[in-house]
């Protein structure tokens, strides 16, 4: 409404502005011109005083030769160059010029408001940005939180070596569920190798078969319960060396017996069938007397899921 009342303003003004006649100004000079010849023919029209009496011959001369010459002169009149008349503006370029100017200021008004919802939309962009970052990082941090407290309620196998409490020098290795619900192991894979030390043992486990090998009976561990994965002895030492040489290399500790394996279990009371697993090395320790079982090994050898 504001911009319509200043079109309808700058159009009024433009129509009412005065407008020159032509040939009025010329019609002025040409007249004040004619009263200067007018004037001036008055004064030349004149009669002079009579003249005097010693004057007279004089006068005659002169009169006689003015005479001649007024008969010979003619009126000089001089007529002033009017002087040209202003250029006419016409209605149609008044109005032209009045819309030109209103969409000028249309216009720019346009283009501010276009930079103010642009820097409005910017800001608003930046803000929907940061919302949906603040909530992508909170759904994170829940999921987060779910899984951490999934994973402290679900069942965690450890493998732990017990010594034998009937034969000496023997161990069994352990799996204990150390988690919150029951567990059920559905299968398992072992493996005995000598090396010289835990970097000459492959990258990854090596087993005798690709996939590990399934219970008749699925084993079921309470929290805290425990079971026997594999036991290990003195007495076993000499069937897994073979050879007298390879024997006296383990005596002689050149050569370590390593045992490794996994362990595949499921959570008993969870609605999805979803597999852990648990992997785990041992290094056999020959002394003289007295032998020994210990949990070591790389990294890809011991590591739960």
């Amino acid at each position: 409404m504001t911009l319509k009342i200043l079109a309808v303003f700058v159009l009024s003004t433009i129509a009412l502005a005065p407008a020159t006649a032509p040939g009025q100004a010329g019609s002025n000079s040409v007249s004040s011109h004619a009263n200067q010849d007018v004037q001036s023919n008055k004064y030349s029209n004149t009669a002079l005083p009579p003249a005097s009496s010693q004057d007279s011959g004089i006068s005659q001369r002169d009169t006689g030769h003015d005479e001649s010459l007024s008969d010979h002169q003619q009126p000089h009149i001089t007529v002033a160059t009017p002087p040209p008349a202003p250029a006419s503006w016409p209605m149609h370029d008044r109005i032209a010029w009045g819309s030109n100017l209103v969409l000028t200021v249309l216009g720019y008004i346009g283009i501010m408001i276009g930079i103010t919802t642009l820097k409005k939309i910017e800001r608003q962009t930046k803000y929907a940005e940061d919302t949906a970052q603040a909530a992508l990082d909170s759904a994170n941090s829940a999921l987060l939180n779910a899984q951490a407290i999934a994973n402290s309620e679900r069942p965690w196998l450890l493998i732990t070596v017990e010594p034998s409490t009937k034969v000496a020098n023997s161990f069994r290795i352990m799996a204990t569920n150390r988690g919150r619900t029951p567990a059920r192991v559905v299968a398992t894979s072992d493996r005995i190798g000598i090396a010289i030390d835990e970097s000459y043992l492959p990258k990854n486990p090596e087993f005798a078969k690709e996939e590990p090998t399934a219970l008749s009976v699925p084993m079921i561990l309470l929290p805290g319960e425990s079971a026997v994965i594999q036991p290990f002895g003195r007495e076993d030492v000499k069937w897994v060396c073979k050879t007298e040489e390879s024997l006296r290399r383990i005596e002689l500790n050149q050569d370590k017996i390593f045992l490794y394996g996994k362990v595949i279990y499921r959570d008993l009371i969870a609605t999805h069938d979803k597999v852990h697993e648990t992997d785990w090395c041992c290094r056999y320790i020959h002394g003289e007397r007295i032998s020994d079982l210990v949990i070591t090994g790389p990294l890809e050898y011991i590591k739960h899921t």
